[in-house]
């Protein structure tokens, strides 16, 4: 990358959510050629889901900030790119800051984690911030580590970034910045059963599908045992490239018709 950086923000939390401030001011520590392109409503879990079939419509919200009606952040990501920047593609896709961490094997729902997924495979370099929040107590979200620490891990990320098949996972701790205890690179955590499951309404007949516990045993060395017991900034490199080679190699000449 040469010159200013171009940097486009996405979230699934939607436009008029505080966390898509918290990144902008975090951009603009590094670059003011800074675009919002973000779902006008709320889009959490939406993962990498695409709208096909129906029309969508861009609104000019502010100077450079767009918001896109029933959008999804990887459709919002491809209006940025490939439409609203035409002339000069992003350098950086930047999705979040996420009301809440996205940790382990929940990274594959993640509206925010595909925002920095599709920046990607669009040939940008994608990050996805998200900050923790305390489910347990239900306290609301505080972005004082983000905020702090969030682009000087943005940069310290993309001076180490090579290649074009890999976005990045940032999760930020909860408690005080000055308790931060360092950032960690780590694997996300591969529960021993998906995470999700039927969560009963008190509405008869009806149900939710929600996290009503974290599925054990978990990896010491994981993004998730590392973000809330060691209270670490994690980021976690993820690879574009899906194919399990050692799943290739076991089957390789052994599939054959007849």
């Amino acid at each position: 990358m040469t010159g200013a950086l171009r940097i486009l923000l996405t979230n699934d939390d939607g436009v008029d959510a505080p966390g898509i401030e918290v990144l902008r001011r975090i951009a603009l520590e590094l670059s003011d050629d800074v675009w919002v392109v973000a779902p006008e409503g709320n889009q959490s879990g939406a993962g990498h889901r695409f709208t096909f079939g129906r029309e969508l419509e861009a609104k000019e919200r502010g100077e450079r900030v767009y918001a896109i009606d029933g959008a999804s952040p990887a459709d919002c990501v491809v209006y940025g790119v490939t439409h609203l920047l035409r002339d000069r593609q992003p350098d950086v896709v930047l999705s979040g800051v996420n009301n809440g961490q996205n940790l382990g094997d929940i990274i594959h729902c993640s509206g925010t984690a595909a925002g920095a997924r599709e920046g990607a495979l669009q040939g940008a370099i994608g990050i996805a911030l998200s900050q923790a929040v305390d489910y347990i107590h239900g306290h609301d979200v505080v972005w004082d580590n983000a905020a702090r620490y969030g682009a000087q891990v943005v940069r310290q990320i993309l001076a180490g970034a090579e290649g074009r098949d890999t976005f990045y996972n940032v999760n930020f701790p909860l408690g005080e910045p000055d308790a931060v205890s360092g950032i960690r690179v780590v694997t996300p955590q591969r529960f021993a059963r998906s995470p999700f499951s039927y969560y009963a309404s008190q509405n008869a007949g009806k149900f939710f599908v929600a996290i009503p516990e974290t599925p054990l045993p978990l990896d010491r060395q994981a993004d998730f045992e590392v973000l809330t017991r060691d209270r670490a900034i994690t980021v976690t490199p993820i690879s574009l490239v899906q194919a399990d080679k050692a799943a290739m190699a076991r089957l390789d000449g052994k599939l054959r018709l007849g």
